[in-house]
């Protein structure tokens, strides 16, 4: 089973991402790793914290000679920031004096609720493993996940479709999908300009009122075979397995396949992909990133039916609420206390939207690339490929 895991704070010296069960053989290109964490740092109203850092993953096992060998990968990302904090979060028992509190916690993040549980005097040592400076060792696993995935004709991106009440009025194509991806410079990750210029002034106005800004990121699994995830059991099915890997990012408060937000409010007739046939001679049959003759004019269901891939793209859209730090802070009370005080604030983003999406990549990637681990199995690629293709050699001929 592909299993990952990420640990380190966000003042920490250094972040880490451990992946276990990829299997050996896998072509493992450090620059595309550190193109996503470069990614994941953009976006008009990141903070300051994106100046400091430069996120690179330094690969400490689990690969050599530029291939995965079977054993697990683990990969450290330093903390550029760590020199300023080296004695205020220091291992060993350091000076207390040098401490520095969050004295109140802040509303909408996990300060009060961490405190209470883990029973800390203040919200510093919450505050550092709740940070979304976590989702950066996600990035990186799912880095390796994207690379087994393209292996198998299987390409993970992102988009923004909402800012704010700045929204993508129109389906977003793949061409541009991918397109967005390669561009040196991303203001807020919209593949239409003047959605994106309607984004950016909404971003604008957070900025200037001391507040911040959420909004709505779309993931898109390109080149999905039909057939991964079952409704035989509650907990294998696809859609909750997406759901759960994205709504565990920081921040996401909703999670919707397809058109699944609007499709409440509509008739079966209005939202039920009718299905058709092509033939052999057809375009769509010849099409790569196709596995099945059965086409759909639309994909409403965000290409997962009963818990399973129908053979379309998969769509999977993230809601992220607005950052909880903000310069204008709300009511809260401290700590020492217990008296009516201003929230704490923290050097923080005004949006982060697009960054969100870069994130829930990586967690798409890493449930997707599981579901097709356990599902073709393979110690080595030659294995997994021989299987898969087998597979999709089954589905091309129904």
């Amino acid at each position: 089973m592909l299993r990952f895991a990420t640990a380190g704070e966000s003042h920490g010296e250094s972040l880490v991402a451990l992946v276990s069960g990829m299997p050996a053989g896998v072509p493992v290109d450090a620059a595309l790793i550190n193109r996503e964490l470069w990614r994941r740092q953009q976006g008009y109203g990141r903070g300051g914290r994106m100046k400091i850092e430069t996120d690179t993953a330094h690969i400490l096992s689990g690969v050599r000679h530029g291939a995965t060998i079977g054993a697990p990968i683990s990969m450290v990302i330093a903390n550029r920031d760590w020199e300023n904090w080296r004695e205020i979060l220091p291992v060993e028992a350091g000076d207390v004096s040098k401490h520095k509190a969050v004295a109140s916690p802040r509303p909408g993040h996990a300060d009060l609720a961490g405190s209470l549980k883990y029973d800390f005097a203040d919200a510093r040592y919450v505050l550092e493993r709740a940070s979304a400076r976590e989702s950066t060792s996600r990035v990186a696993a799912g880095a390796i996940a994207k690379l087994l995935l393209a292996e198998l004709g299987i390409e993970v991106l992102s988009h923004v479709v909402r800012v704010g009440r700045a929204e993508l009025e129109r389906d977003a194509t793949w061409p541009e999908i991918a397109a967005l991806a390669r561009k040196q410079e991303v203001v807020l990750g919209c593949v239409d300009e003047e959605a994106e210029a309607r984004m950016k002034a909404e971003v604008d106005l957070a900025l200037r009122t001391g507040d911040s800004i959420g909004g709505v990121f779309e993931v898109v699994i390109h080149g999905a075979p039909a057939g991964i995830g079952t409704y035989a059991n509650w907990d294998e099915r696809l859609d909750g397995i997406l759901a759960q890997a994205v709504m565990s990012l920081q921040a996401v408060k909703a999670v919707e396949l397809g058109r699944g937000v609007t499709a409440a409010e509509s008739l079966g007739s209005e939202v039920h992909d009718a299905i058709s046939y092509a033939g052999l001679d057809s375009s769509e049959a010849e099409d790569p990133a196709r596995h099945t003759r059965f086409t759909r004019e639309r994909n409403n269901a965000g290409g997962v039916e009963g818990g399973i891939s129908n053979g379309e793209d998969i769509v999977v859209r993230g809601y992220l609420k607005p950052i909880s730090t903000l310069r204008r802070p709300l009511a809260s009370v401290t700590y020492a206390g217990r008296e009516e005080t201003k929230a704490a604030y923290e050097r923080s983003d005004v949006c982060v939207v697009p960054a969100a999406g870069v994130a829930a990549e990586a967690m798409v990637a890493l449930a997707f690339a599981r579901l097709l681990l356990e599902k073709f199995g393979g110690d080595s690629l030659r294995e997994l490929k021989r299987n898969y293709n087998g597979y999709i050699d089954q589905i091309r001929a129904y």
